[in-house]
């Protein structure tokens, strides 16, 4: 192996979804799998749940594109909407969604004067005040987007939580209040279509937010969104490498970049094939474990490109080839979704 690689568990992700519609056994379940699906290979998770699930949530067109030339034919949602110089009539012509949060949208679109129609989603900004339409001037844009000629009706409303994994917040309630009276201030109800507000924050602790469809990300592939842990969540991914080689380290001596580190005793390292160019972070807490031969050994010194040391003991009998395990946290999840490793579906 000798690089760094993820290995993806596909029951662990089929046990996930099960778990998280008996949660919401009335709603659609949007699975999202943009930022190839939270670094867990988008193609291979979109084949494995292509006709359990209602949908798929993306970031960018190019990526529903991909998903469409893998001949995945379930519904796709542009969860941050089209660009402006995005070509419209790929939307049309591959059957994908949009979600709409801004006038430049609707002017782009009032424009188009197409007879194929596009399947919408108006996005509401109910305090999360990252993308949508504030609440005064919502119902305004959502007639303009409704008079959109190539928009199909009904048109379906999408909303997101800022605060859904803290407890404690009268946030969630209060965005809640705002999705509520925006749908009751619509004269029309004829063109209110599927609702969505919960991601996995709201999927898993706000019952009252499951509305028409939800959408988890993080829980499909076990990882809780809060400070504890979801017993019933099954991880689906390990991050691995392998033990390059095995050197005598004498007491008193540094290792690794600034010699942040120095062996109190005699021992023996092992030279691990990770580091900060594979996503693992370069500022990683001292002593942070990793696993190697089920026990677990701390890391030492600086994380470098693509190695890091770990103290193994003077008395160890790991050898050079040996799999190391490195724990997956949600901090960890968010620097490998754009790293280049190999991923590997385990089937």
């Amino acid at each position: 192996m000798a690089i760094a690689t993820i290995e993806v568990d596909r029951n662990a992700i089929l046990h996930n979804v099960n778990y998280l519609k008996q949660l919401a056994p009335s709603s659609e379940l949007i699975a999202i799998i943009k930022a190839n699906a939270y670094a867990h290979g988008k193609l291979g998770v979109a084949k494995l749940l292509a006709d359990k699930v209602d949908g798929f949530g993306l970031a960018r067109l190019s990526e529903a594109v991909e998903i469409r030339n893998a001949n995945i034919s379930t519904p796709l949602i542009l969860l941050e909407g089209f660009f402006l110089h995005d070509d419209l009539n790929l939307l049309i012509d591959y059957n994908i969604q949009t979600a709409i949060h801004c006038d430049e949208q609707i002017d782009r679109l009032q424009s188009e004067a197409g007879q194929n129609l596009l399947t919408v989603w108006f996005q509401l900004d109910t305090g999360m005040h990252r993308l949508g339409f504030r609440p005064e001037e919502a119902i305004e844009k959502f007639t303009a987007l409704a008079n959109c000629k190539v928009v199909r009706k009904p048109i379906n409303i999408i909303s997101h939580f800022s605060s859904a994994d803290d407890l404690t917040s009268s946030q969630t309630t209060k965005q809640l209040a705002q999705l509520t009276h925006f749908l009751d201030s619509i004269a029309d109800k004829t063109l209110i279509g599927k609702c969505s507000i919960a991601a996995t924050g709201g999927l898993l602790a706000w019952e009252q937010s499951h509305k028409n469809v939800i959408r988890p990300g993080i829980a499909l592939y076990g990882v809780s969104p809060f400070d504890y842990p979801i017993p019933e969540l099954k991880p689906a991914m390990t991050f691995k490498s392998e033990l390059i080689v095995i050197r005598q380290h004498k007491a008193g001596e540094a290792v690794g970049y600034g010699q942040i580190w120095t062996s109190p005793k005699d021992t023996k390292l092992g030279v691990v094939a990770m580091g900060y160019g594979d996503g693992y972070p370069r500022n990683i807490p001292e002593n942070t474990p990793v696993l190697i031969n089920g026990r677990r050994v701390p890391i030492v010194g600086r994380v470098s490109m693509d190695m890091i040391v770990v103290d193994l003991g003077a008395n160890c009998q790991d050898r050079a080839g040996d799999e190391v395990i490195f724990g997956v946290k949600d901090s960890l999840l968010k620097r490998l979704q754009n790293i280049q490793v190999l991923v590997v579906m385990n089937f």
